[in-house]
């Protein structure tokens, strides 16, 4: 639950990488069970119990965000130290605290109280056993998977003899912009040399692992990360594959288009018709997004796009003004204007005097308001629409930050980043216009195929991926996929959802899955998923309530006061209601739905139905 929404992942690593000395700490009676009452509890002692847990996780929650955003915003060694020692505070209180609230277990509680306790086990992604041996291999273990993930390079002699490395940036760039074959092949098998040393550490992290997830009244990992959707985690594993049977048309109907574009440039020997296409020509190193192919696979080449890049420079938008412009959109729609704190404490250019992290992030610092974004901004399209994207975040802090710091929190994780995703979908040409940083909008279908075509190499694409990493850990939490299996398993769920294949043999002396950071950082995956179909239903909804009566693609809900009521319901549930309420509230639905999706991409799914008669789809 901290504050930056937007690199929440790598913080909760760094957590999970000091767990050892705060394991330690819990072990030895530090957070609320020194203070636990004695006897037989009581459902007044749990709901007593909840309240505490609220105000000491405000206290030192506030603690850590301050102390990460102090690290993020002017790193130093000090820094970066200082956030690792409230870290270390922080997991020795939730430690200790989760194993305290299941003393009341089997008690009739008030809703609050009961869905207090729920958050509180289930929003944690590792459980620590009692074992003071075994938690210290586990955060052991845990530190050296990140460790040899962050150290990660590839190197190799050059021409002249001289040994050349290099780390995921700078392989992740080839990947993106070349269009030479090996070259392209040897920077993916590069990157996926530097996870095999991660196999043995991996498996004993899962044994031990389970083995805490246990304590707390979970079979296994999976089911610990399952149980916070409100549901089963079997109902919920049901439900994953109920969303993706809905938008798997679509995405076939991509993959066969893309593969017969990629067979043209590379030839159909490397790229055979009917077969999974090779994991290193999508132009990204997990295959996940393929927007850095849109030059190989552009509809109409050389139809004129719209410069918004071009009219920010043009318009002399500076950091300050492109952020003013965002917050128009939410003030738009009837909602609150930003505190003034956010404009004299958010990060909005890269200073000069010192470093920082330059990731777009959203926080609230203290969890009563105080709202920032932390950006390194340039006059660009692509920061516009970041811009609107994390003041989603932001505005989902702001109606919800009165609520017991608990609730303070999205209705379930896949539902903060959806908001923001939602909101982008309203950049549309016509509010461009509207908002007049384009004078001339012309539409014509050649300007509409090129531009969803973009948006589906990002978000289309990326489907079968955020469902199939989860769809792994689960199995191996739960013991379906056995250690020695562990890469075969892999690529069978790449090939089964993606219709991707390693593009080289690969063995058991391999272990692809620890070359995506959220493996070896032991961090959640499906909430992209459900943020990818999210964002689309509540457009639609919004859309509705806007009155708006043309082709989805086509809405933005800019100016509508009715949005912002519907919208400012659910931002104010925050955690405090099972998602299914949440999502009630916005779109009159309890079951998260991919026909909006399947409906906003109509235009180009018709487009590419017609490019791919005659060719040999599926794999």
């Amino acid at each position: 639950m901290i504050r930056n929404l937007s690199v929440l992942s790598t913080l909760r690593a760094a957590c999970v990488a000091v767990l050892l000395s705060a394991l330690s700490a819990a072990a030895q009676g530090q957070g609320p069970a020194s203070a636990a009452p004695q006897g037989k509890p009581t459902a007044e002692d749990a709901k007593k119990f909840a309240q505490r847990v609220n105000a000491d996780l405000k206290r030192l929650w506030t603690k850590q965000s301050t102390a990460e955003w102090i690290k993020a915003t002017y790193i130093t060694d000090d820094t970066e130290r200082n956030a690792a020692w409230v870290n270390e505070e922080v997991l020795a209180y939730l430690n200790q605290a989760i194993k305290e609230s299941r003393r009341f277990d089997g008690l009739k509680l008030d809703p609050d109280t009961a869905r207090t306790l729920h958050l509180l086990r289930v929003n944690s992604a590792i459980a620590a056993p009692s074992d003071a041996q075994k938690r210290s291999e586990l955060a052991a273990n845990a530190a050296k998977l990140e460790g040899l993930y962050g150290k990660g390079k590839y190197c190799k002699k050059d021409k002249a003899g001289k040994e050349v490395c290099r780390d995921l940036g700078e392989l992740s760039d080839v990947l993106a912009t070349s269009r030479k074959y090996d070259e392209l092949l040897d920077a993916w098998v590069g990157w996926h040399s530097i996870s095999p040393p991660m196999r043995p550490l991996y498996e004993r992290f899962v044994a031990v692992g389970n083995e805490g997830a246990r304590e707390i009244g979970f079979s296994n990992l999976g089911n610990l990360w399952k149980s916070a959707y409100d549901m089963s985690p079997e109902a919920f594993e049901q439900e994953t594959q109920r969303l993706w049977q809905q938008v798997k048309p679509l995405y076939d109907d991509l993959h066969c288009y893309v593969r017969a574009r990629l067979a043209r440039k590379y030839g159909a020997d490397k790229v055979p018709a009917g077969k999974p296409i090779p994991a290193h020509l999508l132009g990204n190193m997990w295959a996940q997004e393929w927007n850095n192919i849109f030059p190989l696979v552009e509809p109409y080449p050389g139809q004129a796009n719209l410069d918004v890049s071009a009219a920010l420079k043009r318009q002399r938008y500076d950091p300050i003004k492109m952020v003013k412009l965002g917050e128009n959109f939410f003030t738009s729609l009837g909602l609150k204007p930003l505190p003034a704190s956010f404009w004299e404490r958010s990060q909005f250019t890269k200073p000069k005097d010192r470093e920082v992290v330059c990731h777009a992030s959203a926080w609230d610092v203290t969890y009563e308001n105080d709202l920032r974004i932390k950006m390194c901004i340039k006059p660009t399209e692509e920061d516009l629409v970041t811009i609107h994207h994390e003041l989603g975040h932001n505005y989902y802090f702001t109606y919800y930050y009165t609520l017991p710091v608990i609730y303070q929190a999205g209705a379930n994780d896949g539902f903060h980043e959806a908001i923001g995703d939602a909101i982008t979908l309203s950049i549309t040409p016509g509010y461009l216009k509207q908002v007049g940083l384009l004078s001339n909008v012309p539409k014509n279908e050649k300007n509409l195929i090129n531009l969803q075509m973009k948006d589906a190499l990002e978000k289309v694409a990326f489907l079968p991926f955020g469902l199939l990493i989860d769809q792994w850990r689960w199995d191996v939490f739960a013991g379906k996929t056995a250690p020695a299996d562990y890469n075969k398993a892999w690529w069978a769920l790449r090939e089964k959802y993606q219709g991707v294949a390693a593009p080289v043999a690969r063995s058991e002396q391999d272990f692809d899955p620890g070359a995506k950071y959220h493996v070896p950082a032991n961090v959640p995956y499906t909430r992209y998923f459900l943020a990818r179909i999210l964002q689309f239903q509540f457009h639609k909804a919004m859309c509705e309530a806007a009155g708006f009566k043309g082709p989805l693609h086509e809405c933005s809900v800019y100016g509508n006061k009715e949005v912002g009521k519907r919208l400012e319901a659910m931002l104010a549930m925050g955690a405090s209601k099972p998602w299914q309420e949440a999502l009630a509230a916005m779109t009159g639905q309890r079951q998260i739905d991919a026909t909006p999706l399947i409906e906003y991409f109509t235009p180009l799914r018709a487009w590419l139905q017609e490019q791919n008669k005659g060719q040999t789809c599926g794999w």
